[in-house]
């Protein structure tokens, strides 16, 4: 199903990963997209693929943790291309590493880049589609906001945030009887380049636990949740789907499961370890553009049957149905 025509949308970390591949969806659908980001570069590299798909873009060069910056880009898209249908909230910064290896600057960095964006990101957009009651905001979310998992503590720790965050609001929204829906997106592991431009600790290549989908896959959803807000969150991949399920059933064996293979399964001697301090506190693409995907290209899944099934309730609902009933009808067979 198409989404609606024309929209103006917004979508925060666009200049690459997730961020990018839904600028560049938006835009083929003819959408006006805002983009706001740290890194200059990557921002132009992200307007111009949104103007060769086909929508206009607006680049606004906006760090998160910084609310003037967020409010002073929100006039702009409403100055220049009226008011906003849709906002996207996805940009973060992150340090790997065992939580005694960050300093106390690196962690509140990455809190206040990670979930105050997003807080930032959200009054913006709900100071403008209150009033007018009508709007979506879509949260890019993680299994990470429901699993923490070892050496990254902060980005564990925002995107749990984020997670109650985003709930309460939608309290909120929902006691005042608003048509203004937030949703959240919870991701799997994607091949996006903050594997080589954050800040790391670690002794070897960061990577993203297997199994690693490309960016376009999570875009998707994006443009989903965008198109259909009413569903409180969607579950993206049938590692996600797993992981939730886990650890709401086994979370201590889930705990001890990680322990022994979540140090060496996020590390990857296939990849030189890159150099200098990583995106932290200045972005990296500030003068090089690193687009939308990260060095796992190889190893990365284009689709995913969980992600068929969630678009397909109903038909999920009778297959299952069946294959119960068969299951039950044969056990009844082998019994007689």
């Amino acid at each position: 199903m198409n989404g609606p025509a024309r929209q103006t949308v917004v979508v925060t970390g666009a200049s690459a990963g997730i961020g990018r591949a839904a600028a560049r969806m938006f835009g083929a659908r003819g959408d006006r997209v805002a983009l706001l980001a740290r890194g200059r570069a990557g921002l132009e590299a992200a307007a111009a693929d949104v103007r060769a798909a086909g929508g206009e873009a607006l680049p606004l060069v906006t760090d998160m943790a910084e609310w003037d910056q967020v409010e002073a880009a929100a006039r702009r898209v409403d100055e220049e291309f009226g008011p906003v249908d849709v906002w996207v909230n996805n940009a973060f910064t992150a340090a790997f590493g065992r939580f005694d290896a960050l300093s106390p600057e690196e962690f509140l960095q990455a809190t206040r880049s990670t979930y105050l964006g997003y807080v930032h990101g959200t009054r913006a957009a709900l100071d403008r589609m209150v009033p007018r009651d009508r709007g979506a905001v879509v949260q890019v979310g993680s299994a990470l906001a429901y699993r923490g998992i070892p050496l990254q503590s902060a980005y564990c720790g925002a995107k749990h945030v984020i997670q109650g965050f985003t709930e309460s609001v939608r309290c909120e929204l929902l006691h005042d009887r608003s048509a203004v829906r937030i949703t959240m997106v919870q991701m799997p592991a994607v091949n996006t380049p903050q594997f080589t431009w954050l800040r790391t600790h670690l002794p070897r290549h960061a990577q993203p636990v297997p199994p690693i989908y490309q960016p376009e896959v999570a875009a998707r959803a994006v443009l989903r949740a965008a198109d259909h807000p009413q569903r409180r969150e969607y579950w993206v991949g049938t590692s996600t789907a797993l992981t939730l399920l886990a650890n709401a059933v086994v979370p201590g064996l889930l705990d001890r499961y990680l322990a022994r293979t979540g140090f060496d399964a996020q590390q990857t001697d296939a990849h030189p370890q890159p150099g200098g301090h990583g995106n932290l506190f200045e972005p990296a693409d500030e003068k090089r553009d690193y687009g939308a995907h990260g060095v796992f290209d190889a190893q990365a899944h284009t689709a995913d049957p969980q992600i068929w099934a969630s678009r397909h309730l109903g038909r999920t609902a009778a297959l299952a149905g069946l294959a119960g009933a068969g299951y039950a009808l044969l056990r009844r067979r082998a019994g007689r």
